[in-house]
């Protein structure tokens, strides 16, 4: 089978090999990948930037992948050859609150990933595709997808009196919009190009910020609400979280996603402290969360957005477009 495999790490050193299929044991079924979908934390993975948490050589990438069942393994009863089925990003993690444990083994991380033609997965590390979505759409769920569901959702139980600030056009801040919008929440949108922000007005958002013409962008949004927004889904960063506290509302929420303007920032914590903000990370989710996120996409037929698909052998260059930031939704892999 093909196989991408960064070894040493390094974008400059992944490569397309040919390796055994593999075979599952008992508790585990074998997927023909179909599809994947690549996230930020690919790159950082790939050049080895979460240290000693991920593998550190022979990498296969990607945590993203969706495909159908070739063959199941010994004491497998919930699953038949032939389901279509999307992996989940932590192969440990079905319930409750994170722990190191269930933390542990991340796909395209501290575990091989799922850019190759096949892959055993645990029968627990796997839930059903929405029947309306295709491979290609149904892998764009597992990582990005959830984060965003679980910010919006899961922490914040947003609603129809709610309102929600996005940033950019990456794959959680379009999914933020859209289960938001889905919630009944008013989206305030942020993005740098016209053409980007009418894409971001077509999923739904009401109001929508240049955050290049206007660098004091979490003012504009606390004055168009009146008295700040409920939910800001910060996926910028280190340069984003000072205008974030902005926005908010005293007693809202800043969920922190993203690190794509930097990994370091000087908290100001008078303004923390003064509007009683609650700050709180999101890493993706567990299964019992992944399953009604797929439920609920399901129910209202949300369809993700996807920018472009490349083949499995060119990988490296779908990873270096994600790296320009000229993507408006998800870039995705074909196999």
């Amino acid at each position: 089978m093909k196989v991408a495999v960064a070894e040493p790490l390094g974008l400059d050193h992944l490569t397309i090999v040919e390796r055994p299929e593999p075979r599952p044991g008992a508790g585990e079924v074998l997927v023909r990948l179909r599809a994947a979908s690549l996230n930020y934390r690919d790159l950082i993975a790939i050049d080895g930037g979460y240290g000693s948490q991920q593998k550190r050589g022979d990498l296969v990438p990607l945590s993203d992948g969706a495909g159908e069942i070739v063959e199941v393994g010994a004491a497998v009863t919930r699953w038949r050859v032939g389901d279509r089925v999307v992996g989940c990003f932590f192969a440990r993690w079905d319930s409750g609150p994170p722990n190191e444990q269930r933390l542990a083994a991340t796909l395209g991380g501290s575990i091989d990933g799922v850019a190759c033609e096949y892959r055993v997965f645990g029968e627990n590390a796997i839930l059903p595709i929405p029947a309306h979505l295709d491979f290609v759409q149904a892998a764009t769920l597992p990582c990005a997808a959830l984060t965003a569901w679980v910010a919006v959702i899961e922490q914040n139980a947003i609603g129809p009196s709610a309102s929600v600030l996005t940033q950019g056009t990456g794959g959680v801040a379009l999914f933020a919009v859209q289960f938001a919008t889905m919630a009944g929440a008013g989206v305030i949108a942020t993005s740098s190009t016209a053409d980007k922000l009418e894409r971001l007005r077509g999923l739904g958002a009401r109001h929508l910020i240049n955050y290049r013409d206007d660098p004091n962008w979490g003012q504009t949004a606390y004055t168009l609400t009146g008295e700040g927004v409920d939910l800001v889904v910060d996926t910028g960063g280190a340069q984003t979280l000072s205008q974030s506290f902005r926005a908010v509302r005293v007693g809202g929420s800043v969920s922190v996603i993203g690190v794509v303007s930097g990994a370091k920032h000087a908290l100001h914590v008078p303004i923390l402290i003064a509007k009683y903000i609650r700050l709180q990370p999101v890493i993706v989710g567990n299964r019992d969360q992944f399953a009604a996120m797929l439920r609920a996409i399901e129910r209202h037929e949300l369809r993700p957005v996807i920018d472009r698909v490349f083949p499995l052998s060119d990988l490296r260059a779908a990873l270096e477009y994600l790296k320009s930031g000229r993507h408006v939704g998800k870039v995705c892999i074909e196999i």
